[in-house]
């Protein structure tokens, strides 16, 4: 019951400050233009791999997932197992194009694919917004729970993370961002399976007592189902298949994955990048719902050790009350850390996407790698500030599972645009107009469905919003092209049918 002691803290900054010196280190080569948006082509598909794994990882996993687990069923773990719906699709049919046609950005496709430069910039805007939202909550739930635990200024723990990601991530590019993803990525690995053994040999049974609560309704709930013919319903079949179809579209469309691909044109390592990356996925969504339904078993046991009843907080709480001094710091620091990783994460893709997507297109002259490298890292920092104050409100907010809210979030922005990559990749005769016409109507759909209609369930919001495309996007193509007698001609190797 030691809490966070000094020696905790000391740790902790000694942590922050080894991952600040490790991303200087790797951005001591001064990168400009490609090498700062993709690498300088020395970055191994292993710690790409891990990085796309960490970015993934975020604090939203680290503290809500266990949340979820403790405060209820495993039922939500199924939408981790939407990686084996997202993974195939995405190297079936996607990875090959983006390999064959070495694209700069994700948007960069849609301009290639329709010919069109306001599809392009518009795919960007609707990633940076997403990008700034995700930011935000990513620095506000650790900030949150490390304020309570230490006693530091909320304020002051999301100021200090969002600087030492916009430093590292400034000086350094996509080299640098990537080499810390790694480091952190296998500092959690490493830390949250040495928490869940920890945690199993204090409960009185181990594995056997936390099999029992799976037997007692811990695993799924009397209430829950596994399959609803009203896909719009939550069940364990929507929420795997919405998830993954979630999933999906961030790895399709979503910059700060799409621009771990254009490391390389290698497909093979692509694809090892992919699978690694899930299997990975996979394994520490199980990891950590294990240690939510242990700590159910543990504090039913020892009723008197529980220091917080905030499912998002209890892991959190577990590490700093229970854990032995300095375990308690690193696994504090890990938290802490991942939101750092996906902050520089993001950062760095919104500056390429501003830079090469909007900045680039827009402009009448063309730009040297000098500029492109300036205006990228005056927009790292400047979204950097806008994030830490959207943060800092959200502080002030209460939100029930950061998890859950998060997937709304994704689903409603990333839905629309994964609908318009799958417009784009699967059907030859989608035009630009069928495209922006598709993109404006899904747009409107899913946002009165999140507003208006509650007992949607979330999981189903990529499900709609993809749908929707397809069957707008083809619909006005034929319609126009039946009109003007004539066809658009989708751009080379930009769909399945002309790529192997």
């Amino acid at each position: 019951m030691q809490g966070f002691t000094t020696i905790d803290l000391a740790i902790l900054v000694v942590y922050l400050a080894a991952v600040l010196f490790a991303g200087l280190h790797f951005s001591k080569k001064e990168m400009q233009g490609k090498e700062f948006f993709k690498g300088d082509g020395t970055i191994p598909w292993w710690v790409t791999s891990v990085s796309i794994f960490a970015t993934l990882l975020s604090p939203i996993s680290f503290l809500s997932l266990a949340g979820n687990s403790y405060g209820g069923t495993w039922i939500l773990w199924f939408a981790q197992l939407g990686m084996i719906v997202a993974i195939p699709i995405t190297i079936k049919f996607f990875l090959p194009i983006y390999s064959r046609l070495d694209i700069d950005t994700a948007y960069h496709y849609l301009e290639l694919r329709f010919n069109s430069k306001g599809l392009r910039v518009l795919g960007a805007i609707m990633f940076i917004i997403y990008q700034i939202g995700r930011m935000s909550i990513i620095m506000y739930l650790p900030s949150m729970v490390l304020a309570g635990l230490t006693g530091i200024n909320v304020n002051v723990l999301i100021i200090v993370m969002g600087v030492i990601a916009i430093i590292y991530s400034y000086t350094g590019g996509l080299k640098s961002v990537l080499w810390t993803d790694f480091i952190q990525g296998s500092v959690l690995l490493i830390g949250v399976t040495g928490a869940l053994i920890y945690l199993l040999f204090s409960i009185d049974g181990g594995m056997g007592a936390v099999m029992e609560a799976f037997q007692a309704g811990k695993f799924i709930g009397g209430d829950e189902v596994w399959f609803d013919v009203n896909i719009l319903k939550n069940s364990v079949f929507i929420i795997l298949v919405g998830a993954g179809f979630n999933t999906c579209s961030s790895y399709i469309s979503s910059q700060d994955i799409v621009q771990r691909f254009t490391t390389t044109t290698d497909t093979k390592q692509l694809n090892k990048m992919m699978l690694t990356n899930g299997a990975l996925s996979i394994f520490i969504a199980t990891v950590f719902y294990l240690i939510g339904t242990g700590l159910y078993v543990f504090y039913g046991q020892n009723p008197e050790l529980a220091q917080t009843a905030q499912q998002d907080q209890i892991f959190a709480s577990f590490i700093a009350y229970q854990l032995p001094v300095g375990v308690t710091g690193i696994l504090l620091a890990a938290i802490y850390a991942a939101s750092q990783s996906t902050l520089s994460t993001g950062l760095n893709s919104v500056a390429t996407s501003w830079t090469l997507d909007i900045q680039e297109r827009l402009s009448k002259k063309e730009m040297s790698f000098a500029l492109q490298t300036k205006i990228a890292q005056f927009v790292s920092l400047g979204v950097g500030i806008v994030a830490i104050l959207v943060s800092m409100v959200l502080a002030n907010g209460e939100i029930k599972s950061a998890y859950e809210w998060f997937n709304g979030f994704m689903g409603l922005v990333l839905g629309v645009l994964g609908g318009t990559f799958v417009l784009g990749v699967f059907t030859k005769s989608a035009t630009t107009l069928g495209a922006y016409v598709a993109f404006a109507v899904s747009s409107v759909v899913i946002v009165w469905v999140k507003y208006t209609q509650p007992q949607v369930s979330i999981w189903s919001y990529s499900l709609i919003t993809i749908g929707i495309s397809v069957v707008v996007g083809m619909a006005v193509s034929y319609i126009q092209n039946a009109v003007t007698g004539s066809k658009q001609i989708p751009g080379e190797h930009t769909t399945i049918y002309d790529v192997k």
